[in-house]
């Protein structure tokens, strides 16, 4: 199964001062940018771009179906790790924060500060919905340590209030770490270290979890009952596709194929993929060409 190329980031922009980016609930590719970021080396990781000093402005850049639009926001006080638009227009950027830091910020139309709350720490993902849904997922490190992290999936309404969060039922392991995760529209999706079952929850708070025999994946697609999953097991299986029916219990998978570039070469490096109902986006190490798979 090919990957097909969905959004690519212009020319006139650098992706070298890219400091986040994703594909929203409307399905349109986001890159926010600083245009005078600077590479900043990291220990084991390639270098992050980083703005001069605090505050700074940044430019949000817009892909949809060709068009491209760009919005200014002013006066950022975080290194965003995670992008993503709300419903009216708004935007919410998350920054990689210790405990009880007030790491999450919400940006108006008009690209200015509205609204700041506490977050969490180590967040592996932050998407909202178009539905005025918010969702964060968190991996061990805050798990174990940060209060508002400790359930591993919260919903949040699109102002930063707390709504839900998870509490495994009986029997069932805990999040310790969230792999993949999918939202749409009335539920989020997620499958979660140590035993990988699939997670259902929907925004009225009902849960159902179900067994599944795909360990670790990275990636998720889900429409009706059907399920596909992105990777899985040992790290040359990067590029697995697993499709799958659920049941009311178990997930069952039916077939199995293997994700390639468009150009047929494998598919080995790419970064944290993005589930959005039936589709997966998903991007190489570069942060200018968006890829999609799907059902």
């Amino acid at each position: 199964m090919a990957l097909r190329p969905y959004a690519t980031l212009p020319r006139q922009y650098d992706e070298r001062n890219v400091l986040a980016t994703t594909v929203d609930g409307w399905g349109r590719a986001l890159w926010l940018i600083c245009p005078e970021a600077e590479p900043v080396s990291r220990p084991y990781a390639k270098p992050r771009p980083h703005p001069p000093g605090y505050p700074y402005d940044a430019l949000l850049v817009t892909g949809a179906a060709g068009v491209v639009r760009e919005r200014v926001l002013h006066n950022l006080t975080l290194l965003p790790g995670h992008v993503d638009t709300l419903p009216n227009g708004r935007l919410i950027l998350q920054s990689h924060g210790a405990v009880g830091e007030r790491n999450a910020q919400i940006f108006g139309r008009d690209g200015r500060l509205r609204h700041t709350f506490v977050m969490g720490s180590a967040l592996e993902f932050m998407m909202a919905d178009r539905r005025n849904n918010l969702w964060s997922a968190y991996f061990d490190e805050g798990v174990y340590v940060d209060p508002v992290s400790f359930a591993g999936l919260v919903r949040w309404d699109s102002g930063g209030n707390r709504l839900w969060g998870y509490s495994a039922p009986p029997g069932i392991e805990y999040i310790d770490t969230v792999y993949a995760f999918n939202v749409t529209d009335k539920a989020a999706w997620a499958a979660y270290y140590p035993t990988f079952p699939l997670l259902e929850v929907h925004d009225d708070g009902s849960v159902r979890v179900r067994r599944s025999p795909v360990a670790g994946p990275v990636g998720l697609a889900v429409h009706g009952d059907r399920v596909l999953m992105l990777g899985g097991g040992a790290p040359d299986r990067r590029g697995r596709l697993h499709y799958c029916r659920m049941t009311d219990e178990e997930v069952v998978v039916f077939e199995e194929a293997e994700a390639t570039m468009p150009n047929g070469a494998p598919l080995r490096r790419y970064a944290r993929p993005v589930g959005r109902g039936r589709h997966i986006y998903l991007r190489g190490p570069s942060t200018r060409q968006w890829y999609v798979l799907g059902m």
